[in-house]
């Protein structure tokens, strides 16, 4: 399956076992106990990446077993303030509510950025608008813009995408594109990004926003401008690295420190050159 089809995400993925005999019942021992089963639940837009770090790194570590589990930013925060993952993707920072629920259960939180994604705003390839305001995309969010033809397009309704509430990316574009305004009533949330895509892809009228990881020829990326349509910038590594695309951000896991050294050989390997790697390979941008 293609992560654009998967509604919500879960891929066990278990470390493989040393195909050499144990020397004696004491040596097996030892391995089992020295065995460690890590946990990481969040962000939609950090899983793709998620699941190529856990693949390779258990390829050299094979006393570690990784599970991970999507569903959105403000599920992976839950699950860690609940102690029901080990790691927490997110797309977005804490928020101020989050940071004091885990001062009062007493939980000191390790932030740690991974890589940085390009927010890319998606329409269907039929559609012969290539590029948008972020002004132009606020009022499409919130409503004010409901035709394709106030956009240079064609006479059309525009059916608008959104992640639900849950999800890193859904503030992010609230905060980052909307200028912290509400979402119109009527647009249509979404519970993964892959659902946007598909969503997107089958609809000729229809607008999203996903991750850069996410990009398919089925459908269409859009460049943005943040200078009122003087310069225009479409979602893309290079232009993500040099900070010329506007809607640019960190991406992270997020750890009770308490956790550290259960979760430092996965934490290490994002931020190690091999996993930085596979940063570029899933379509993030690496931090150096």
């Amino acid at each position: 399956m293609t992560i654009k089809t998967k509604l919500f995400l879960i891929l066990p993925l278990i470390g493989m076992l040393s195909c050499g005999k144990a020397k004696n019942e004491e040596k097996g021992s030892e391995d089992k106990a020295s065995s460690v089963s890590v946990t990481i639940k969040g962000s939609d837009t950090v899983l793709p990446l998620a699941q190529k770090e856990a693949e390779e790194m258990m390829k050299t570590n094979p006393d570690v077993s990784v599970t991970i589990v999507g569903g959105g930013t403000g599920v992976g925060i839950t699950a860690l303030l609940d102690g029901t993952t080990d790691i927490a993707m997110a797309s977005r920072e804490l928020k101020t509510e989050e940071k004091l629920k885990f001062s009062e259960a007493k939980k000191e939180i390790e932030t740690v950025t991974i890589a940085f994604d390009a927010l890319a705003v998606i329409v269907n390839p039929a559609n012969k608008v290539g590029q948008l305001t972020r002004e132009q995309l606020e009022k499409i969010y919130t409503g004010q813009i409901k035709n394709w033809k106030e956009v240079g397009g064609e006479d059309a309704k525009i059916v608008a995408y959104s992640r639900e509430s849950s999800s890193g990316t859904y503030e992010f574009f609230k905060e980052e594109v909307m200028d912290k305004k509400n979402y119109a009533s009527d647009i249509l949330s979404m519970p993964a990004t892959g659902a946007i895509v598909q969503a997107v892809s089958q609809t000729k009228g229809a607008i999203g926003y996903v991750g850069l990881a996410y990009e398919t020829n089925e459908v269409k990326q859009l460049s943005v401008s943040y200078d009122q349509g003087k310069t225009f910038v479409a979602p893309s590594v290079a232009s993500a690295k040099d900070k010329s695309y506007p809607i640019s951000r960190p991406l992270f896991y997020i750890f009770d420190k308490a956790n550290a050294a259960k979760v430092k050989t996965v934490v290490d390997y994002a931020l190690s050159p091999e996993g930085q790697k596979n940063v570029s390979e899933v379509g993030y941008v690496p931090l150096k």
